[in-house]
Order: C-alpha cells, then structure tokens, then sequence
C-alpha cells in the first residue's frame, strides 16, 4: 500500500450525502464551530471501537458524520456500523484494514481507539495521509514513541487531540480546581496526590480458542507475536459479552506488553491535571522512586518471566520529585482523584466533585470572572470534539496538545521502569532521557514486530 505524505489542509466541502447528515445537524452547535450548512460538516473515521471507541464516537455525531469504521473484530465492527448507522442516520463503510481508511481523499480526520500497542503506528501514518487525528490516551507505549508523534505533528502541520478529556469536560471541575491552584487560593503547592485505584491479579490465564470473528494476529500487531489466553468467564458490565480474564479485550490494560496498567490509564488523565495545574506541563521530574509497590507476577531485569497472569503493578506508591520543589504522589490508594496541598490549604477534586475549605470559600470569594477562560486559554469547548474540530478549522492545537501529554506522560511511563528494575530513576527532562542507566533507558524504545513497523 502506498501511503499519501499529504501535508496541506483540505477543506471540509467533502462530507457525507446532506440528505443523511441532516437528520443529525445541530445548526447552533454548528454555526458555533464556523460551519454554515451539514454539507460543511468534517468527515470522520474510527479506528477500534470496542469500549472508549464507540464513546468518542457517538457523542461526536453532532459535529461529524462518520463515513468509516474500522475494528479486527468483525463482530464489534458489525454491532457499531449499526448503531452509528442509527445515530447519523447514514451507514459508514467498515474495514478490517484502518490503512483503507487512510487512502480515502474523503475522510479528514480519524479518531483513534485501539489498545494502546498500536497508538503511534495509525496515528503515524494517519497524518502523513494527510488526516487530522483524534487519539485515545496514552498516546504512547514508551516514551520514544512520543517524541516521533512530535515530529510527525511538526513536519506535517496536523492538528492532534488526545482523549484526555477532563481538559474539557466533567463540568469544568478540573479547570477550577488549576483556578485555584493558579489564583493562590491554596498559597505555594508543596505537594499533589494523584490517587489513581489499583487493579487486581488475575488466576492463571490459559491459552484459549480465538473467539469467532477475531483477527488475533492483527489484534496483537506492533506486539510480541503471543498465543490468545482467556478463562470462560465473562464480563456482565462495562463492555460486556467478553472474557473477564484474557490478554485482550478490556484486560489489555493490565499487561506490559499491550499497556502500562493505572499508571498510563488513569494515570495519564489525573498526572496530567496535576502537572498542569503547577505549572510544568512543558518540563518534567528530575526523580522518580517506587516507595512501595507490587508487580503480580516475577520480573527479571525488568521483564515477567511467564505470560500467563497479569503482570502490570496492582498497587503502588511512587514518589515523584518536580520542578520548584514540588511533590507528586502517585498513588493506588484512597479516593479516585486529585489532592493538592499548599501552604495556605489543602482541596481535593475528581470528576464528581471538588472539595475542602479553598473549595467553600468560593461562596463567598469567588475566582475572578473569567478565571476558567484564562485556564483554558479562551472559552470552554461543549465537549473535546468540539475542542478538536474548532483546532481544525483554526489549524491551532486544541487543548489537550502531544506536547504537554507527551511531558506528563513521560512520569507515568518512568514510574512503571523503575517498578520493573526495583530502582529510582534520575530523569533529565532536557534531554529526556535517564540519567547514568542504560538498562533503564532501553526501556524508552520498543521495537515493533517484523511485519508491523510504522510506515514512514
């Protein structure tokens, strides 16, 4: 396949049939963003929509239409053609393949929602195909690959969102909580807790008949070429009809290969309101420690030595040295959410609320008018897609840009080496690299499967 290095912006004058569209078109939403009529509505792709696929999706048909999907499990594939079809009122085409996506002149921009192995190569290849992209959180499997994505962004002038959408959403809890932090409600931040849950271990996995309809080997892509394991019982809640226990499916997050467990999942959205909210979204730590921790399985020099169990850390408390003498807990214990502690007060906030005394006091002393505006850099976007298209139309990064993801990120992915290698690790945030241990720094690069390297 030949891959189109496009680099120039093409209009949004290519979207789907008025006729289909129309049932969708929110004119005033629309006129907001700077589209006039649903002809000038942006095309859209997704490429994996199991889970967090189908979210994105759907809550993003009231400012695209979607003329393709694409998953390697025709079975997923088949249930969100239908639904989108439903939602749009306008069938999308459904690939096996994301590359047929990419050489499609008609798609402007493709919102990625795949495990995380396979983030860097699409979204690579999505912009050098001429496609603004849209990619789930982390971006990234290793730190390396972050500053690929940079250079790819740089080189072809495509606008990036990452899904880290409390930038956006959860009722401006997040920006209030920076507001605070920024406005000197709490006096000088001297330490922050990122409460971020812990996992469970899992029982031996055995090696399992692939499910009719999964392409195993496209599955695992970029990734070690592995047998599918899976025990028979099946999830009942959140993205049901799968194996509970499996390398693959939801539980991909809870193994190395494919993920990077709570640290890069809930990890990359509260680290990175955090970082924000102190100031240092542009540099990084200079130290990171693993105070306490447990890793489910045996590592030898930083690698599990079986493959049939979980082996992402279940619990933890990493200690995280930042910029003006800041401390950064991150933590798989207490509450979901953010802990800031100043000299002058302490609040805590998560998606559901934002609490403690500088919390209260805003009855009485509210932050000044605008403050929120002043965070997010202009008026708050209805939700991240909306964030991402008006950075389409403006060819300005939208709020939750590579760059500062990639820098808050980066601590994530240093807290899941040095529980790997059982040490602290020394971090240069100039040069991005660890200081004084090469064993640790080969870990900021993994190699992509012969078969399945990233198509330059």
């Amino acid at each position: 396949m030949t891959t189109s290095r496009q680099t120039t912006r093409r209009g949004f004058l290519q979207g789907i049939a008025v006729a289909g569209a129309a049932s969708i078109m929110v004119p005033s939403t629309n006129r907001a963003l700077g589209y006039q009529s649903a002809n000038e509505r942006p095309v859209f792709a997704t490429i994996g929509l199991r889970n967090q696929g189908w979210a994105i999706t759907s809550k993003s048909f009231r400012f695209a239409d979607f003329a393709a999907l694409a998953d390697i499990d025709s079975n997923v594939l088949r249930a969100n053609v239908e639904k989108t079809e439903k939602g749009q009122g306008k069938k999308p085409d459904a690939y096996k393949d994301y590359r047929k996506i990419l050489d499609r002149k008609d798609i402007d921009a493709v919102m990625i929602a795949t495990p995380d192995h396979w983030h860097t190569k699409i979204a690579v290849e999505a912009m050098y195909a001429g496609k603004d992209v849209y990619c789930e959180k982390p971006l990234t499997l290793a730190i390396d690959e972050g500053k690929l994505i940079e250079k790819v962004v740089k080189e072809t002038d495509r606008v990036f969102q990452v899904g880290t959408m409390q930038r956006t959403e959860s009722g401006q809890r997040f920006l209030q909580a920076i507001a605070l932090v920024k406005h000197g409600r709490i006096g000088t931040v001297k330490k922050v807790t990122c409460g971020i849950n812990g996992m469970s271990a899992s029982p031996v996995i055995p090696v399992a008949p692939v499910p009719e309809g999964l392409d195993w080997d496209l599955w695992l892509g970029p990734a070690p070429k592995v047998p599918y394991r899976a025990l028979p019982e099946m999830r009942k809640g959140y993205g049901g009809g799968v194996p509970l226990y499996s390398n693959c499916h939801y539980a991909f997050r809870n193994w190395h290969e494919y993920a990077g467990g709570k640290l890069t999942d809930w990890g990359a959205h509260h680290v990175d309101i955090a970082c924000w909210a102190i100031g240092v979204s542009d540099t990084g730590p200079s130290k990171v420690t693993p105070l306490e921790y447990t890793l489910p399985v045996e590592h030898k020099d930083g690698h599990p030595v079986i493959d049939d169990q979980y082996n992402a850390a279940t619990n933890f408390r990493i200690r995280v040295d930042m910029q003006n003498d800041v401390e950064m807990i991150i933590t798989s214990e207490g509450d979901n959410g953010i802990l800031f502690e100043g000299t002058e007060g302490r609040f805590f906030v998560n998606r559901g609320k934002i609490v403690g005394k500088p919390a209260e006091d805003l009855k009485d002393s509210p932050l000044p008018e605008g403050a929120i505006e002043e965070v997010y850099g202009g008026k708050v976007s209805e939700n991240h897609t909306a964030n991402f298209i008006e950075g389409m139309k403006s060819r300005k990064q939208p709020i939750s840009d590579v760059w500062s993801h990639n820098r808050m990120l980066e601590i994530c992915h240093l807290s899941n080496i040095a529980m790997r290698l059982d040490r602290e690790l020394n971090w240069d945030p100039v040069k991005r690299a660890i200081v004084g241990d090469a064993e640790a720094n080969s870990f900021l690069v993994r190699e992509n499967r012969k078969g399945y390297e990233i198509n330059m």
